[in-house]
């Protein structure tokens, strides 16, 4: 899967102000992420707040993603949740032309043991018609998939090619890296850790961040790749602020806030989510405005 090492990005699905779907802003931000220098896009993962979203809005999404990417960048398909069977279902009835994997976080709320994770995933595998990338998120799931886990899926599984690590533990991302097979994707799911997850061996980030910021955050981790390690982290620590400030107030909010202040949306989320105050707006806003003065 080498279509889809380096930098990838969540994307947000942009609101206008009546909450429905700004298609014409989802057409800016694919364009603005492709001119930066991004690798592949991700459609309707938890960032694009596909939990708010009726099944014509996904349908929607994906239709005004595929025509404005036209092909130009790898595609990968959000298709997660805690109903295993439901999701065997829709793996076997989607159209999954345009799509090179899909993405599919670890069940959330159920908290299952790591045997019904493993279980879980198995039954995605045998009924996917595309690869698969596992997604560990714990502070959204409320379960740790542990590397054991995680290593037991990657050797069993050809199809199951990589994993999206949002632990927030280097060591268990390091640990994965070390026992995988030669080909699994270990893929950072946290933009602080990105640069550290590819000097260790990792495939790359499918970041929040990097949709707004996508020359600098890109160069950061093609930097990274290349072994360029003092050039790398002079970028991290430019980046290192907005890694934690767009998620002050709660994912998608903060990104959506640059947007607005990058006039490519509006800064709208939907219920139960509420819009990025004006106090983190103004910060954002000024991060933006120094970062426009880092030599590229």
């Amino acid at each position: 899967m080498e279509q889809l090492q380096g930098t990838g990005v969540a994307l947000v699905t942009p609101f206008r102000k009546d909450f429905s779907v700004d298609t014409e802003a989802l057409e800016r931000i694919v364009g603005f992420c492709i001119d930066g220098g991004i690798d592949y896009l991700v459609v309707l993962g938890t960032t694009g707040e596909s939990v708010t979203l009726n099944k014509s809005e996904k349908q929607l999404v994906i239709d005004t993603i595929v025509s404005a990417n036209a092909g130009r960048l790898p595609l990968v398909l959000g298709v997660g949740g805690n109903n295993t069977a439901a999701l065997v279902e829709e793996l076997q009835q989607a159209d999954l032309r345009e799509f090179e994997a899909i993405l599919s976080v670890s069940p959330y709320y159920n908290k299952p043991t790591q045997e019904g994770i493993y279980q879980h995933f198995k039954a995605l595998a045998q009924a996917s018609p595309k690869p698969i990338i596992l997604y560990n998120v714990p502070g959204r799931t409320g379960s740790n998939m542990l590397p054991a886990t995680t290593l037991r899926l990657a050797h069993e599984f050809e199809n199951i090619v990589g994993i999206k690590e949002a632990c927030g533990d280097i060591a268990q991302i390091m640990q994965i890296i070390k026992e995988s097979p030669k080909d699994f994707m270990v893929i950072s799911g946290d933009d602080i850790t990105a640069l550290p997850t590819v000097l260790a061996g990792g495939a790359g980030v499918i970041s929040v961040l990097g949709q707004g910021t996508p020359t600098e955050l890109s160069k950061m981790i093609k930097l990274g790749m290349a072994g360029k390690v003092k050039e790398a982290y002079a970028l991290h620590y430019e980046l290192m602020d907005a890694m934690s400030l767009i998620f002050n107030e709660g994912n998608p909010a903060g990104i959506k806030a640059m947007f607005e202040s990058l006039e490519l949306s509006t800064a709208v989320v939907r219920l139960p989510l509420m819009e990025a105050t004006a106090e983190l707006k103004g910060r954002i806003d000024k991060f933006l405005k120094s970062l426009s003065k880092v030599p590229a």
